[in-house]
């Protein structure tokens, strides 16, 4: 589904003297379709950028994104949004990503209002949101509140529940677990795992934590300094040796 080809994003930081950071520095790997691919390294190495660059939500300096066959760079920004729904994105942080004014309910529902999921009565809205609501693990009556009513394992299953609604086939998750209290982060890795296996979704999934990301991935590449140097038959210690 997904094929990476030396993808590279540099930032310069020198105004007189052109000078660049090279945060992504010709990477390339690929991922099958129903896998997922563990993306682990120190914090600063690129693994963030990576997973920004693949949704084409920034630009990248060189390099080639082709998803399902198509290539996200030589796309127009019209035909780019047309194809987002099929990709999505969980940020690290859950209460970032959802509207603070908006009831949950309402924030669920915002893909169905804005045509992602087609025509769809008011009362078949109002039953999807509740089957939503079920699949991640809240209870009824959160609909009604606002973000700050609820806890931050609650408000990451609200971000996935409206990630479901959009009904996406790839995911980039982006250490989803990091801004989680250590009581509930094992809730919601096993969350994501069931929910990947039901809706058969296809998945990046990012960390610096080596453990959670062999226990989340079907395949480990391992980033250091903006480059991919180890992936796929790379044994465990050797992950260990490189992170």
């Amino acid at each position: 589904m997904i094929e990476v080809s030396d993808l590279k994003k540099y930032y310069s930081n020198g105004l007189i003297k052109k000078q660049y950071t090279r945060a992504v520095d010709g990477v390339s790997f690929h991922i099958e379709k129903g896998e997922t691919l563990g993306l682990v390294g120190e914090s600063g190495c690129g693994k963030t950028t990576v997973g920004r660059l693949l949704l084409h939500l920034i630009e990248p300096t060189s390099g080639k994104i082709m998803f399902d066959g198509i290539d996200l760079i030589a796309l127009k920004r019209s035909e780019l949004r047309k194809l987002r729904p099929r990709m999505q994105m969980i940020f690290q942080d859950p209460e970032s990503s959802l509207n603070p004014r908006m009831k949950i309910g309402e924030s669920i529902a915002e893909p169905f209002r804005l045509g992602l999921r087609g025509k769809i009565c008011t009362h078949e809205i109002k039953r999807q949101i509740q089957d939503l609501i079920e699949i991640v693990g809240l209870n009824p009556e959160h609909v009604n509140r606002y973000p700050y009513q609820l806890s931050g394992g609650q408000n990451q299953r609200v971000v996935l529940a409206r990630i479901l609604a959009i009904n996406p086939e790839f995911i980039v998750a982006d250490e989803p677990t990091a801004a989680l209290d250590v009581s509930v982060q094992a809730q919601i890795l096993h969350l994501i795992m069931n929910l990947k296996k039901d809706f058969g979704l296809t998945m990046l999934f990012i960390s610096h934590d080596l453990e959670v990301v062999r226990h989340m991935s079907d395949r480990i590449a391992v980033m250091e300094l903006g480059r991919i140097v180890a992936v796929d038959s790379v044994k465990m210690d050797d992950c260990k040796r490189s992170v």
